[in-house]
């Protein structure tokens, strides 16, 4: 087994985990309209769900407006009943062949709720990266046992982890932090 493969292997693993975290917080409404408020959004097109921003134009004409326009004008009625089946705090309206959603400004309790939310995502992805390093670690003491590795070089890998453990723990703060500032700026 290559180490230095080893520890590429855990650094991509942990990227991976930072990626997610960036997804799951894009997802959260902060207040702003965001096209990715949709992201979770699928549509019944020619018999398979897919998601809408393969079948529509999702645009943002102003800070608390979400726009849809749809390629193929058939898909507008499917498109809004499956927008009012998730809770943006409006409901969608169609205008010709566009489909307006309109947010409504979020209250300090909402925020303080989401904030929360935020947290907890990022202890999960804190937690997961921290159980990408123990599956890496042991990797590496399975190798030590086996005789492939030294105890210097077991040690030295183990160290290279835990760097690479304390530098995507940072990224996770950084990125909460950043999520909560802007979950608490009005």
């Amino acid at each position: 087994m290559d180490m230095n493969e080893l520890i590429s292997k855990c650094e991509k693993d942990m990227s991976v985990k930072i990626d997610k975290l960036k997804m799951e917080f894009n997802s959260l409404r902060t207040g702003r309209a965001n096209p990715q408020l949709l992201d979770k959004v699928y549509v019944e097109y020619y018999g398979s769900k897919v998601p809408l921003k393969q079948v529509a134009a999702i645009t943002v004409p102003d800070a608390r407006t979400l726009e849809i326009k749809p390629w193929d004008r058939s898909l507008l009625d499917v498109i809004e009943n499956e927008l009012k089946k998730i809770d943006l705090g409006s409901t969608p309206q169609k205008q010709g062949d566009i489909i307006r959603i309109n947010l409504p400004p979020m209250n300090e309790e909402q925020r303080k709720k989401l904030v929360k939310v935020v947290a907890q995502i990022a202890e999960e992805i804190r937690v997961e990266i921290r159980n990408v390093r123990r599956d890496y670690i042991d990797k590496i003491k399975k190798a030590q046992k086996s005789s492939e590795i030294s105890e210097d070089d077991a040690k030295r890998y183990e160290n290279q982890i835990q760097k690479i453990t304390d530098k995507y723990i940072e990224s996770v703060n950084q990125i909460y932090q950043s999520k909560e500032k802007d979950l608490l700026t009005v």
